[in-house]
């Protein structure tokens, strides 16, 4: 096989293992650098993608490959980070078991639709230009998106994000996986204005609000990602 069948599943791999430091890091106290290694794995699986479309170089391991490491990355790596989250809640009822209190486990709820979601996409051949539930990489992004927002305004660590709260997000997102809302993706024909309205539009607004609010901005972006979803994706396929 020639070399450029390697490089999309090389950079599969990268994703993989930027999960894996993700899930070190928050076992480690550091939710910060897992958040930014969840956004690393997300350049990753972006780039194995397009570089298998740019070398033609699509094959069956590459797609197995591929929605495995998603499961770390983008199931696994957000669940502890939230599972860190939902430890350090000021408002953390007790619900314990042999002296450990299992109320955070249910952060586990997010690796365990992010199966079931990938696992659903990979024998539905008509997920191209709109999704049928959101991405576990969605999923993903707005979960690291909130270790990076509380550290900025300095509340990372001082229990300001509700259990309660925590708790809906994790159900919300993880009906969301295996809902049959749409989302639409982000896989251009071409780069023209027309049929790329929303398109363009939720990039720009991105762009904007991340260079007022820096990471504040993210979890408000992917909340947009969102609604403009639900109202224009179906208009969209």
């Amino acid at each position: 096989m020639v070399l450029k069948q390697h490089i999309p599943n090389a950079l599969t791999c990268g994703n993989l293992v930027s999960g894996c430091l993700s899930i070190l890091f928050v076992a480690s106290g550091m939710p910060v650098k897992a958040a930014i290694m969840v956004f690393v794995a997300g350049l990753f699986d972006f780039l194995d993608g397009f570089s298998a479309r740019l070398l033609h170089a699509h094959s069956p391991i590459g797609a197995d490959l591929d929605s495995l490491s998603d499961v770390v990355s983008f199931g696994v790596a957000p669940g502890f980070i939230m599972y860190w989250l939902m430890s350090r809640a000021s408002d953390l009822p007790n619900f314990s078991v042999f002296g450990y209190n299992l109320l955070p486990c249910l952060a586990f709820l997010l690796p365990v639709f992010s199966a079931i979601r990938l696992a659903k996409f990979n024998i539905d051949d008509t997920q191209k230009t709109l999704f049928r539930g959101i991405p576990a990489p969605g999923m993903a992004v707005f979960i690291a998106s909130l270790p990076l927002a509380l550290s900025q305004v300095g509340h990372l660590t001082d229990g300001a994000l509700s259990y309660w709260a925590s708790l809906g997000i994790t159900l919300i997102f993880s009906f969301m996986m295996v809902s049959r809302l749409r989302f639409f993706s982000f896989k251009m024909k071409s780069a023209k204005w027309k049929g790329n309205e929303v398109r363009w539009i939720f990039l720009l607004i991105t762009l904007v609000s991340f260079v007022i609010f820096r990471f504040l901005a993210l979890p408000f972006v992917m909340m947009v990602y969102v609604l403009l979803s639900i109202f224009f994706a179906e208009r969209m396929e």
